[in-house]
Order: C-alpha cells, then sequence, then structure tokens
C-alpha cells in the first residue's frame, strides 16, 4: 500500500489536534493566575443600593426630615413677611389718592426699599438653605463613606460600588453582590449607639 503525502499529512494534523484537545481537558494546576484572579475580584467587589439605603438609614432620614421641618419653617417666615409687604402696599393704594404728593413719593420709595429688602431677604433664604442641605448632605455622604471604609476592610472587598436610580453608572449587580441590607442594619445600629 503506498501512502502518499496528503495522507500523512492529515495523520499529523489529526494528532496535533488531538493532542491539542487532550492538552485542553487536563486539569490546571497552581499555573492558572489569571482565572484565580477573576475569581477573587468577583468575590471582593460588591455594591450599595443608595435609594434604599438613604430611604432606610436612620441619620439620613432624621437628616432630611429635619431640613424639610427648617424649610417649611423659612418659607412661612418669608410667607408671613410677603403678606405684611402686601398688606401695606394694599393700605397704601387705598389711601394714595387722600395724600399729599410729598407722602406718596416718600411712601412708594419706602415700599420700593420694602420690596428691594425681602427680595434680598428671599434670596439670602434661599441661598443659606441651599448650603444647609449640601453641608447635611456632606455629612450624609462622609458618614456613609467612613463606614464603608471600615466596613470594606472587615469584609475584605476591595471596591464598594454605589448604584442608584437616579444615576444609573451600574446597569446590572448580581443580587449575591448586594450589600445594602448588611450597611443599613450596621449604620442603624451605629446611629443609635450615637444618639444615646
Amino acid at each position: 500500500m503506498k501512502i502518499t503525502v496528503p495522507v500523512l499529512s492529515k495523520i499529523a494534523i489529526a494528532a496535533v489536534v488531538a493532542g491539542s484537545i487532550l492538552a485542553c481537558n487536563k486539569p490546571q494546576t497552581a499555573d492558572k493566575p489569571a482565572q484565580a484572579s477573576t475569581d477573587a475580584a468577583k468575590e471582593t467587589i460588591v455594591y450599595i443600593n443608595q435609594d434604599t439605603l438613604l430611604s432606610k438609614y436612620e441619620y439620613a432620614k432624621d437628616i432630611t426630615n429635619s431640613l424639610q421641618a427648617k424649610g417649611k419653617a423659612a418659607k412661612s417666615e418669608i410667607q408671613g413677611r410677603v403678606d405684611a409687604f402686601q398688606a401695606e402696599v394694599a393700605d397704601y393704594q387705598k389711601n394714595a389718592g387722600t395724600m399729599p404728593a410729598d407722602q406718596r413719593q416718600t411712601k412708594e420709595q419706602h415700599l420700593q426699599r420694602e420690596q428691594q429688602d425681602l427680595q434680598n431677604h428671599q434670596q439670602d433664604a434661599a441661598a443659606g438653605f441651599q448650603n444647609e442641605q449640601i453641608g447635611a448632605n456632606n455629612k450624609v455622604y462622609d458618614k456613609i463613606a467612613d463606614f464603608t471604609k471600615g466596613y470594606a476592610k472587615e469584609k475584605g472587598y476591595k471596591l464598594v460600588l454605589m448604584y442608584s436610580k437616579a444615576n444609573p453608572t451600574i446597569l446590572y449587580g448580581d443580587q449575591t453582590l448586594d450589600v445594602t441590607a448588611d450597611v443599613i442594619k450596621r449604620l442603624n445600629d451605629a446611629y443609635a449607639k450615637e444618639k444615646k
């Protein structure tokens, strides 16, 4: 029987393919660092649901309630001043026809100054409230960030991500990576101790 070169080539190729398949099926030992590091990364990355955290973290809820109360009080105080100014304007308009010209001019200048003062007060109050809101949000953020650093170190996490529907930088996270409930419990426990 005469064996030709193409048949030998086919046999050689088949032997190489068979050898490759056997090599792939061999159990790998310690020479698999890329897969091991990927597995470790999967176990050390977790996320916290910010929406749930802020709705269930007692400190954040207390800060929100405090800000809402201050906002209502400021709005009420400003509305009282607006009502008083409007009453003064209505009184002037009712009596303007019987007032001498110099008295009307003096009263109009007074009302213009009061209106400007009221507008300045409204702007100052809004800016002050906004600054207070930013400061309060920073306190909540700092408290959560400080806690998370210790929490991550304790649990051996290398990366803790934050998920929020309002800012969806994470589109999907496996539920096994969600540590929100544990974080909320621990934050609330720490806050309860602080309040005492």
